[in-house]
């Protein structure tokens, strides 16, 4: 495997395990059901672990990020894809979770507070496996250069 590989695969893990504990309410720590951010987000408005916001629309992205990662990292080209992909939308969602009008994603999932963070730390790693680092033509070789010159003599 390689390095881009890893990282679809280590954040695959880590957006599924992210988006199976927003869906535990034991893990989530729930505001006032009354108020307007929790009939704004929707289902199952809280925090995991008390500080990451989640709700039930935005648990489902995780598991499905998290699924497309675990996915991806069969394959060095669909990695550096999924790199991409988790790059260019995270940055997105970070720069949005900035904005007071657009934090809520119009209302349905909150990407603001630690969830910057969480999509700046995650789209600034992801750029540099999707965009930056590229595998030598040796790594992309499957066979050892030494063993193809002896198979042909």
């Amino acid at each position: 495997m390689k390095a881009g590989q890893y990282f679809a695969l280590i954040s695959g893990i880590f957006f599924l395990l992210l988006g199976i504990m927003g869906l535990i309410p034991g893990l989530v720590e729930y505001g006032d059901a009354t108020s307007s951010a929790s009939e704004a987000y929707g289902m199952a408005y809280g925090y995991i672990a008390g500080f990451i916001p989640t709700n039930g629309i935005h648990a489902f992205i995780r598991i499905s990020v998290g699924l497309l990662g675990i996915a991806a990292s069969i394959s060095l080209d669909s990695s550096r894809i999924y790199s991409r992909l988790v790059a260019v939308s995270y940055g997105l969602f970070a720069v949005l979770g900035l904005i007071p009008y657009t934090n809520t994603f119009f209302g349905t999932v909150p990407i603001f507070g630690s969830d910057i963070l969480l999509h700046g730390l995650s789209a600034a790693i992801a750029f540099y496996y999707g965009f930056v680092a590229s595998p030598g033509l040796l790594e992309l070789s499957n066979k050892n250069p030494r063993q193809t010159t002896q198979e042909t003599l």
